[in-house]
């Protein structure tokens, strides 16, 4: 009796333990087949689901975005760029209207400035980290630092963490960002679409932890 007794228990152990580790915290945004939990507050915009991947589609910019608000989380996304002309990024802590998303932005850039992973205050105050012009002392040390963590045409591994007003945000694992801001402290997740006609943007494997 004892030993089926301690047998159990040990099992029960077990369980707990592969619970534990599955449940790690980390939460899918996307979950590889569908855009539920997501919405595109636009009245334009192509949304379609590929081989685990949310490909966007447009002729002007814009936004899908989470139906939940987060305030304090890590947030993990994996973005591709199309060839030729393009920009995008990914929104945090942003507002969402009809046809109108405004906020935080951790920048995608392909051009030659070479800002990706830079902070981007979208519809609102502008560039925050770096600061303009291109060439000013901010955006040459920020070129600097980053150099070569963004691939141009492969997937990149955006990573963002928003605790409290210090905001940082990561571009295959290089910190390009570590700021400090309080004007929001929580707001809806989001994905871009620069508005290139045809151009095909592609993201996959979202997820987040809350903090």
């Amino acid at each position: 009796m004892k030993k089926i007794t301690c047998a159990l228990l040990l099992a029960a152990l077990a369980g707990c333990s592969n619970l534990q580790a599955k449940n790690d915290g980390w939460v899918d945004l996307f979950d590889g087949k569908t855009v539920e939990g997501w919405t595109n507050p636009y009245a334009r915009g192509e949304i379609t689901v590929v081989d685990g991947e949310i490909h966007l589609k447009a002729d002007k910019k814009f936004f899908l975005c989470t139906e939940k608000k987060y305030a304090d989380f890590i947030l993990e996304v994996e973005l591709k760029m199309p060839e030729g002309k393009a920009n995008s990024g990914v929104m945090f802590r942003c507002h969402v209207e009809p046809n109108k998303v405004y906020g935080y932005q951790a920048e995608c850039d392909t051009s030659a400035r070479a800002w990706s992973g830079g902070l981007f205050d979208e519809a609102r105050r502008g560039w925050l980290n770096p600061l303009k012009p291109n060439d000013s002392p901010s955006g040459n040390a920020f070129r600097e630092k980053t150099k070569g963590s963004f691939k141009r045409h492969d997937w990149n591994k955006y990573k963002i963490k928003a605790e409290g007003d210090r905001l940082q945000i990561w571009v295959n694992d290089v910190l390009c960002t570590d700021y400090i801001d309080d004007m929001d402290a929580e707001g809806y997740i989001g994905i871009q679409h620069h508005g290139e006609d045809g151009q095909i943007y592609k993201f996959r494997n979202i997820r987040v932890m809350e903090l």
